[in-house]
């Protein structure tokens, strides 16, 4: 019973994500067949058996039981339902076999187009709203040793200079850097102890990620102080935003997560800490713009040692500061054209994973996933709060549409293959080919389906 229960908030998470995008994908395909005029008998979120249904005017509106697709029934058109028998009477004008082929593919490709708008919508959203924020990129990189930068070569304290050939941003920092999955192979190249390295990312690197549980395992950690929480120990001895922690006690601090492990050992007991205040940081500061830098010696400053004493609270220690962040803000119409490039840059990555699984460049078990592990990512998206949630949204509203467009039959492009083919030769495929290839294509897709919710519970 425990199980089951604990498995309850999966299910609606996973459950939401599902409705919303089936839900948008199918009113795509509905609004399209409606403005070329054709007439709908259904429109389904989910698969029989039904739960509720209400016709309004010619079409009725149901909820499914099975939650896993939709679909829109569209008089004339050979579907998933395999149902020929109105193929034998004569041609209605509100058909959709009536239309002209730019109007059917139109409402093929009705969905497709919707499933990216609304990524759009949520990722332009997001900006508004949250901005982008980002870990600058100060000082050398962590790198965890159980990770796939590490198997590449990677070691702590390495400067990165370029990702595939480009600059770091030393604002966005590895937040700016998204497309290193893009680029065959990938490169990263770091300056360590006066020399430069370069170092090639594996060929097969989607499989290594999902394989290794240290990730890529890369990240700036800079122990730069981004805010001083008032009357805490760190605010008493006088720190403020944009202070470079160097020392606690004896110990040197080269990373922010350093920092946790010498307050709890010292237990509330008094500590001498050092720290470097650059020359602009002459009052609290809320960007690290001000203290972007590689190294103490470019930049002016002076260095402090303090005393303070942590307190303690829900069992930890604690003396009162965040690390720096960079948080960019956006205005309405810049967030259209940041959340519409981000659209892309995802509808490019996921393409390129797809296409590297085909080809068999990728393991195919271990980069797909079914709705066992849609599930546990979208709860854990969801524990992380509402802009996680609605990221991995977009994320699957946009792999949903990659799929979707695929040359498969039963699939809708499968269904453009044929619309595509009667535009060129003049003339529509057989019948009899086209429901064969549709059974064949249904075929397909409940053995894959099949297949990636077994392969979801190997992995697990």
């Amino acid at each position: 019973m425990d199980t089951i229960l604990n498995f309850l908030p999966y299910v609606g998470w996973v459950l939401l994500a599902i409705m919303i995008l089936v839900l948008v994908h199918e009113m795509g395909h509905f609004l399209f067949a409606r403005l070329f005029g054709m007439r709908v008998d259904k429109f389904s979120v989910g698969f029989p058996p039904k739960i509720i249904g209400k016709k309004i005017g010619e079409t009725e509106y149901v909820l499914g039981l099975l939650p896993l697709g939709g679909y829109v029934k569209i008089v004339g058109m050979v579907d998933e339902s395999m149902d020929t028998e109105h193929l034998t009477e004569e041609v209605q004008p509100w058909e959709f076999r009536a239309k002209p082929v730019w109007q059917r593919m139109l409402v093929m490709v009705g969905g497709v187009m919707f499933n990216i708008i609304l990524a759009a919508i949520i990722f332009i959203s997001l900006t508004a709203i949250y901005g982008k924020s980002y870990k600058p990129a100060i000082g050398g990189v962590k790198v965890e040793e159980s990770s796939v930068a590490y198997t590449m070569g990677l070691r702590t304290g390495d400067m990165i200079v370029a990702v595939n050939g480009k600059p770091i941003d030393p604002i966005a920092g590895l937040g700016g850097v998204q497309e290193l999955l893009l680029a065959d192979p990938m490169t990263i190249d770091v300056e360590r102890e006066g020399a430069n390295f370069r170092f090639e990312g594996p060929s097969d690197i989607m499989t290594q990620l999902n394989q290794n549980k240290g990730g890529f395992g890369v990240e700036f950690d800079p122990p730069i102080v981004g805010y001083v929480n008032p009357d805490s120990p760190a605010a008493l001895a006088g720190l403020v935003a944009g202070d470079r922690l160097m020392a606690i006690g004896d110990s040197m601090v080269t990373f922010y997560k350093d920092l946790t492990g010498y307050i709890q050992a010292a237990e509330g007991q008094e500590m001498n800490l050092r720290f470097f205040r650059p020359d602009s940081v002459t009052q609290p500061v809320s960007s690290a713009l001000t203290v972007v830098a590689d190294s103490l010696q470019s930049i002016g400053g002076t260095t402090y040692d303090v005393q303070l004493a942590a307190k303690g609270s829900t069992g930890k220690y604690l003396i009162g500061i965040t690390q720096v962040f960079h948080t960019e803000e956006y205005g309405f119409f810049q967030s259209i054209g940041v959340g519409v490039s981000e659209t892309w840059l995802q509808t490019r990555l996921v393409a390129s994973s797809l296409k590297r699984i085909f080809v068999g460049q990728d393991n195919f078990r271990q980069n797909i996933g079914g709705p066992v592990m849609i599930a546990k990512v979208t709860k854990e998206a969801a524990d992380m709060g509402a802009p996680f949630f609605w990221n991995i949204v977009a994320m699957l509203s946009i792999t949903l549409a990659i799929i979707n467009i695929l040359p498969i039959p039963a699939l809708d492009g499968g269904h453009l293959v044929f619309l595509l083919y009667e535009a060129i030769v003049r003339k529509e495929p057989s019948l009899k080919l086209r429901m064969a290839l549709q059974q064949v294509g249904m075929f397909v897709l409940l053995a894959f389906m099949v297949f990636v919710i077994f392969n979801d519970f190997l992995k697990l």
